[in-house]
């Protein structure tokens, strides 16, 4: 990549169309290489990701940090992992309500709602 380039961002369906037509098709990757302007080493990898886990190689594993991402995106966690990742979500949940916000929204829509922006009555029920 040149300075100043921006740096390409490949869909799932593009990364699957190039691997099929590499696979099914037989196209070479160097033909490949030049018809999408595609990093050669970059196209390898895909068809090997794709070999190892099939389609879902392509799904965004979200933000490596992001532990939570794994309750959305993994089918291979266990229920006790599953419900200790909900536990954990919850608990920053509550420490979030006690200092006064909230999250609406999910991924880049999200946003921190602070209890001054909001009626925050509480019933007597």
């Amino acid at each position: 990549m040149r300075k100043g380039q921006t740096k390409r961002v490949w869909t799932p369906e593009q990364k699957s169309e190039i691997v099929h037509k590499h696979l099914d098709d037989h196209i070479s990757v160097r033909t490949l290489e030049r018809e999408y302007t595609a990093d050669r080493s970059m196209i390898c990898r895909w068809v090997k990701e794709y070999i190892a886990g099939g389609e879902s190689a392509f799904i965004p594993k979200g933000h490596p940090g992001n532990h939570f991402a794994a309750l959305h995106v993994s089918k291979s966690l266990s229920e006790l992992e599953r419900l200790r990742l909900m536990v954990a979500k919850l608990k920053i949940e509550n420490e979030r309500l006690k200092k006064g916000y909230w999250v609406e929204g999910v991924g880049a829509n999200k946003v921190f709602v602070t209890g001054r922006n909001k009626n925050m009555k509480l019933s007597k029920h």
